[in-house]
């Protein structure tokens, strides 16, 4: 365990540093912030001033060992548009993002894992093919278009939520439909599969040759074994949630850090950029290490096999 846990973190620090590298360079190519920061009568004295004062004059090795010595230190830069420091201004948007994607997942995750055993069980049968349908339909849409069929259907025409904003507990109920329903529909197929292949099994025919219960041999037995492949999507999903939804954000004009990163990427805001990405890629590493690691409390025969 030791050993693994020590592995994971060598290639997490890798891994957080080739995102910081890429992103910092894809930063640079895209287009110059001070065109977005002055009008079009500035001088070349007005620009080169400007980019003296952010930094931006120096060759780009140097631009980033400065960037990596005052990350080091904790210091993710000042943004651009906003000139506050950008940590500050990406950690006041997370509790907003995670404000949809906590009840997001969790209603995905625990309607989704019942009703992908119930449909495995039932396999081929009205209820599969309907619940079949239905998901395909949740994973090939887009969110965007998702979200705009809720704002007309229950906004416009029943005017039963507010279509837009963050001010009250009735604003969460449409972002946070819109983004379960790709999550709830991936949990429930790949939970329906993984128990048809379980249930399929030696072992399960034993148990059941045993005399036990079907429950206990659904529940018990198989569905433990199923549940590796259906965590790690869960865990993605996470990943995908503490990130930032940008397109439900900003379908709704839900002001979390998937609608900051938008509004930075069309100002060029680099250090809201690079603060939202690195942020994003380190919550992505953590959580999988901690799916990684509920592997060893699902089948400890894992950890057996990763020692050896």
């Amino acid at each position: 365990m030791t050993q693994f846990l020590l592995t994971r973190s060598l290639r997490t620090l890798l891994t957080l540093f080739g995102v910081v590298l890429l992103t910092f360079i894809l930063g640079r190519v895209t287009g110059d912030p001070v065109a977005m920061m002055l009008p079009q009568t500035a001088t070349l004295e007005d620009y080169e001033r400007i980019r003296i004062s952010l930094g931006l004059n120096e060759p780009l090795p140097t631009q980033f060992a400065i960037y990596i010595a005052n990350l080091l230190q904790g210091d993710l830069g000042t943004s651009i548009v906003l000139r506050r420091p950008a940590l500050e201004v990406v950690l006041e948007r997370i509790p907003l993002t995670l404000q949809l994607g906590i009840p997001a997942l969790v209603i995905s995750t625990l309607v989704g894992i019942p009703l992908g055993v119930i449909v495995a069980r039932r396999r081929d049968t009205a209820l599969d093919r309907f619940v079949m349908s239905l998901t395909l339909a949740g994973q090939a849409l887009p969110p965007f278009f998702i979200g705009i069929l809720l704002i007309l259907l229950f906004g416009v025409t029943l005017r039963w939520t507010p279509t837009f904003g963050s001010d009250t507990p009735a604003h969460l109920i449409l972002p946070t439909l819109t983004l379960l329903i790709y999550p709830l529909a991936i949990i429930v197929r790949l939970t329906r599969s993984s128990m048809l292949e379980v249930l399929n099994t030696g072992y399960v025919r034993t148990a059941r040759s045993k005399g036990l219960s079907e429950r206990d041999v659904v529940y018990r037995h198989a569905l433990r074994n199923a549940l590796i492949p259906v965590i790690t999507v869960i865990g993605l999903q996470v990943a995908t949630i503490i990130s930032g939804s940008a397109i439900v954000e900003t379908v709704f004009a839900w002001p979390g850090i998937g609608q900051l990163a938008v509004a930075s990427i069309g100002g060029r805001d680099y250090p809201i950029i690079q603060t939202i990405v690195l942020i994003s890629a380190a919550a992505f590493c953590l959580v999988n290490m901690v799916v990684d690691l509920l592997y060893f409390l699902i089948d400890p025969r894992i950890e057996g096999r990763t020692a050896r």
